[in-house]
C-alpha cells in the first residue's frame, strides 16, 4: 500500500469533499460523536475552517484514496514563546486501520510542527478510547504537567453554544 500525506488546500475542490466526508465519517464513530453533523454545521464547515487564521490540515491517502485527516490549529505558548500545534480530529477511515496510518499521520503532523518551530503538540483524547490512547502513547504523548507539585493539567470545557445552534439551546 503506498500512503501519502498532503497539507490540505481548502481551495482544491478534491480536498473540500475529502475534509468533508472524513470529518462526517469521524463524527459518526463511537468515539466521535456518535452521530453526524448536523446539516447547519456541514454547510459552514469548510467555509469555516478555510477562513480560520490557524487552521492546519493533513490529509493520508492510501493507494490514491484518501484514507485519514488530522485537523489541527496552531496556538501560541506564553511559556515556551512559540507556535503549539494543537490536534483537534484525527481519524482513519475503518476500512483503512491497523496499517500504520494513524501513526504515520502523528509524524507528519509534528513533521510540520517542527517545522514551523512549534514548542509541543497538544490533543484531547476520550477516556474510553483505549486504542486511541494507546496510539499516543507509544507516539510520546503523555498527560500534561507543568510541575510536578500542581498535578496533571485537566481539560475542560463551557458550552457556548450547541452544534449548529448559535442561540446555545437543543434544537
Amino acid at each position: 500500500m503506498t500512503i501519502e500525506f498532503l497539507k490540505a488546500d481548502l481551495a482544491a475542490e478534491d480536498h473540500r469533499s475529502a475534509i468533508l466526508e472524513l470529518t462526517r465519517d469521524y463524527a459518526m464513530d463511537p468515539m466521535g460523536n456518535g452521530s453526524d453533523l448536523p446539516d447547519e454545521v456541514r454547510a459552514r464547515l469548510l467555509d469555516g475552517l478555510e477562513r480560520h487564521p490557524t487552521t492546519l490540515i493533513l490529509l493520508a491517502k492510501a493507494d490514491g484514496a484518501f484514507a485519514g485527516i488530522a485537523t489541527c490549529f496552531i496556538g501560541f505558548s506564553t511559556f515556551g514563546a512559540a507556535p503549539v500545534v494543537n490536534i483537534h480530529d484525527l481519524h482513519v477511515r475503518s476500512a483503512f486501520r491497523r496499517r500504520g496510518i494513524a501513526r504515520q499521520l502523528l509524524g507528519a503532523v509534528e513533521r510540520e510542527a517542527r517545522r514551523i518551530g512549534a514548542c509541543k503538540l497538544t490533543l484531547e483524547v476520550q477516556q474510553k478510547n483505549r486504542p486511541a490512547r494507546s496510539l499516543y502513547a507509544a507516539f510520546g504523548f503523555s498527560e500534561g504537567r507543568y510541575d510536578d507539585g500542581a498535578g496533571t493539567v485537566l481539560f475542560r470545557q463551557k458550552r457556548l453554544q450547541e452544534a449548529g445552534n448559535e442561540e446555545g439551546e437543543r434544537g
